[in-house]
């Protein structure tokens, strides 16, 4: 059977957030002290949650990693948000899978909000049957509850119809949890080994070579 349904994940997979979220960083750790002269020597900040981030490498409590997202969306929802790039060939990959007759959903750590601005932005939002993402408080957030909660809400019982798209290992592991057919693409954020680690089905190198795939794929 044919995969009917394809969950994307958004940063590093439909489009390139790198200055909107290194910029973002930068200026939620220069409130703490701490100066970074290369922003987008903070690239790790793309694909797991913030929170998960700022915890990791920074050691931060609750309270100041409470006030560090707070901060990072200071300069995010008027500027970062749309500093930012869409893949190229990603808008007619989109069309051509919907004149194929799949299902996309976005499955992103993003809160829903922000990234309906963004497909807004890019023009691609009507790609998508329905748009998973994190909560503004950040209590949906880990990729695994948010494929679970796009399951959820659109009602898809037999996994074996599903493929999840996504460029890092949080992409992969979550949509193996649930016995999901992944892909990763290496044009995003994560390297073939951390893909391959994660148990990824397919790896693509190419938008062009993501399309075949998905057109393929059974």
């Amino acid at each position: 059977m044919d995969k009917q349904y394809i969950l994307f994940d958004l940063d590093g997979t439909l489009t390139d957030p790198l200055d909107g979220i290194t910029k973002s960083a930068q200026h939620a750790l220069e409130h703490f002290g701490i100066r970074v002269k290369d922003h987008t020597s903070l690239s790790f900040f793309i694909g797991p949650p913030l929170r998960d981030t700022f915890k990791r490498h920074y050691h931060m409590s609750d309270q100041q990693t409470d006030e560090a997202i707070r901060v990072f969306r200071e300069y995010f929802e008027p500027t970062g948000i749309f500093e930012n790039e869409i893949y190229e060939g990603i808008p007619a990959m989109l069309e051509h899978l919907v004149q194929a007759g799949r299902s996309l959903i976005l499955a992103t750590s993003k809160p829903v909000d922000f990234a309906e601005r963004i497909l807004e932005y890019f023009d691609i939002k009507d790609y998508f049957d329905f748009i998973a993402g994190s909560t503004m408080d950040e209590r949906r957030a880990n990729k695994e509850d948010i494929i679970a909660y796009a399951l959820e809400e659109c009602q898809l019982i037999d996994l074996s119809e599903l493929v999840m798209v996504g460029d890092r290992k949080y992409d992969i592991e979550a949509a193996k949890a649930f016995g999901i057919y992944t892909v990763g693409v290496l044009y995003g954020y994560g390297t073939k080994e951390e893909l391959k680690r994660a148990g990824a089905d397919c790896i693509v190198k190419t938008v062009e070579e993501l399309e075949e795939v998905l057109l393929e794929v059974e």
